[in-house]
């Protein structure tokens, strides 16, 4: 197993959480945490981000340890990277924004999926090739080294050119027939419930609640990339519910980016649930995943969920959450009722009285209805549902009583 040594730049008070990931991306990845190093940082040093004197202090401390790699847990210039593993003794280094995509690599599964990370990977390699030839030009193992990395595409820019290029246009494809299956949706009136919010607080779990999809669950970070969409039905209505990739603080934007057609679910959907974890920074999670979403453009109404709930006894902090614990089943019947009040303004309920002579011309715009009851009598039907109200009008003359 490849045993991972930590470098945490002490720049703000987020400093805790984000060494608090880097351990659990380290696992993520299949890899071993052994150890950390903090460094208040006063001045970035150009050339190692780090003093000399702190980079001395981390060659010393692994002075005779064989396969360490470095992780630091912040963002490097190609330059940097280099110049940190000569200061190592030419140790392996890697940044925050490699091990994430080393992680979405291993765990990418649609076809999709492996374009986007792939295109990825490419964008963020692509200026990181001068001075690294030697190292990319042969196969590799451990973090870092899945992905194109091992069709040796880097020994060629212009080929990594050329191969962006065919992915953006793979990609653009995929977003042309999303748009159209979001057109079909719109014509059908379905209806779109987006689960978005941080990773790792619980979005499959809720999802395998709601709907009984199936979905992997995992306490791992990114445990499921592809988005996952399920029937759910309320009330008699049904809704699509959709299950995209988590978020996470300082998330590479090359993923953002690659992922941005993945993540049209949470843009166009009707309502977007923001999870968060109540055994962890909830107030955190929620900022990020707000700001991310909010820098591609989302502008949907949203509910904020607040998973893992079970063993808070007093809510009256998290009045503004609905407060569920996916995993035992508290408080989901609340969830699905809030989902509902998200929706209501939007339908009638109501009970029509339908002649069977009339069956024909009720069935051309049924689509609209969502029947929870049929009585037969002896002229016709008497059906509960709910209808949308801009189609209220082809049913009006049907409507018994709302």
């Amino acid at each position: 197993m490849e045993k991972v040594y930590v470098i945490q730049p002490r720049l703000d008070d987020n400093c805790r959480v984000l060494h608090e990931e880097a351990v659990a991306l380290i696992e993520s990845a299949g890899a071993e945490y052994c150890g950390t190093t903090y460094q208040t940082i006063k001045k970035v040093n150009p050339a190692t981000y780090l003093g000399s004197g702190k980079l001395e202090h981390v060659r010393t401390l692994l002075s005779g340890l064989e396969d360490i790699t470095i992780l630091f847990n912040g963002s490097l210039s190609p330059s940097q990277t280099l110049n940190i593993s000569s200061a190592l003794d030419g140790r392996k280094v890697i940044d925050r924004t490699t091990l994430i995509l080393d992680i979405f690599a291993g765990r990418a599964a649609s076809a999709e999926g492996k374009l986007q990370v792939e295109l990825a990977q490419l964008r963020y390699l692509y200026p990181r090739l001068k001075g690294k030839g030697e190292a990319l030009s042969r196969l590799g193992g451990g973090i870092g080294s899945r992905g194109p990395g091992e069709t040796q595409l880097e020994t060629d820019r212009r080929h990594i050119r050329a191969r962006i290029n065919y992915l953006e246009e793979k990609l653009k494809d995929t977003e042309r027939r999303r748009a159209l299956t979001v057109k079909r949706r719109e014509k059908r009136n379905m209806r779109t419930v987006a689960l978005v919010g941080y990773t790792n607080t619980g979005k499959s779990t809720l999802m395998n609640r709601l709907t009984g999809a199936g979905v992997l669950e995992k306490d791992a970070l990114f445990a499921t990339l592809d988005p996952t969409a399920r029937k759910m039905r309320l009330n008699g209505m049904d809704f699509l519910l959709v299950d995209t990739v988590g978020f996470l603080q300082d998330l590479p934007h090359e993923l953002v980016e690659a992922f941005k057609s993945t993540l049209e679910s949470a843009l166009n959907c009707d309502l977007a649930l923001i999870v968060c974890d109540a055994a962890g920074d909830h107030d955190m999670q929620f900022k990020t995943t707000m700001q991310t979403l909010e820098g591609l453009g989302f502008d949907r109404p949203y509910l904020k969920v607040l998973n893992k709930c079970e063993d808070l006894e007093d809510l009256t902090p998290y009045s503004d959450f609905v407060c569920i614990s996916a995993k035992y089943g508290k408080n989901i019947d609340g969830l699905k009722a809030a989902i509902y009040r998200e929706f209501q303004e939007k339908f009638t309920d109501c009970t029509l009285c339908v002649p069977y002579k009339d069956m024909a011309e009720y069935s051309a715009c049924s689509d609209a209805v969502a029947e929870r009851a049929r009585r037969y009598g002896a002229d016709g039907m008497e059906i509960d549902c709910t209808i949308e109200n801009a189609r209220v009008g082809k049913l009006k003359k049907y409507i018994k009583r709302t």
